[in-house]
């Protein structure tokens, strides 16, 4: 394969260090980011070819253990790019960044958000967590600083005081999930992609990303389940 072969040019070294700092880039970010590197280094640009470009980053990315991957957000559909250490599955990844007992908060709080029936956890239920904690008992003042961190490193995204996993960490911890909780977690029947906001069927337990329930199911007017065809009785968004 000639993409395999292809040599990295210092096109491709700027935008995976680009990537690597952002933690996750926008789709259409990715794109501008693509053009402006190529420009800069005075190398080959065409603008679908993106995927094309990043093959050959990866192919380079191989042997490192590590992968640019393409993950698509649950809220808006978007495209997003991350870079991942294909070597660490486990939430180890973030043990450089935290602390034995923040990154305790993460895991029940991820504990919440994938065992919930629609992908979210209320601030309330996740610093009732806090003085619960086996490392030592977390101050509700101190858990909400740590939530925002979380936030703002995006491992979480907030809305309205409800909590869920932000596209990075769907991107980067897909396999740890989808492993760790394998009685819970499944992908979407309709995309294949990891569903963690999502609806689930009554009869036959197939999961639906929340837009996938509302693209296949529009203009429907009696909803029915795309396996078993059981009427789908949740409120289409």
């Amino acid at each position: 394969n000639n993409l395999m072969a292809a040599q990295m040019t210092n096109a491709h070294r700027r935008f995976l260090q680009v990537l690597m700092s952002n933690g996750i880039t926008e789709g259409s970010e990715a794109r501008k980011l693509h053009q402006h590197c190529c420009e800069t280094d005075k190398v080959y640009y065409a603008h679908d070819k993106l995927d094309d470009f990043i093959s050959i980053i990866n192919s380079h990315l191989q042997p490192l253990f590590m992968q640019i991957r393409k993950g698509i957000s649950e809220d808006d559909g978007r495209a997003h790019y991350a870079v991942v250490n294909l070597a660490e599955t486990e939430v180890t990844k973030m043990a450089s960044d935290y602390t034995e007992i923040e990154l305790e908060l993460f895991r029940k709080t991820m504990d919440l958000i994938i065992l919930s029936e629609n992908g979210f956890a209320s601030s309330t239920d996740i610093l009732n967590l806090a003085d619960q904690l086996k490392t030592k008992k977390m101050k509700k003042k101190e858990a909400e600083q740590v939530l925002k961190v979380f936030v703002e490193d995006k491992w979480l995204s907030e809305k309205n005081g409800e909590y869920t996993l932000h596209t990075r960490c769907i991107i980067e911890m897909e396999q740890y999930i989808l492993s760790n909780y394998q009685d819970v977690a499944r992908k979407c029947n309709i995309c294949r992609s990891l569903a963690i906001q999502s609806q689930v069927c009554e009869s036959c337990g197939i999961g639906m990303h929340l837009r996938c329930v509302r693209k296949y199911f529009r203009g429907q007017t009696e909803p029915r389940c795309p396996k078993c065809n059981e009427f789908w009785s949740y409120d289409t968004p």
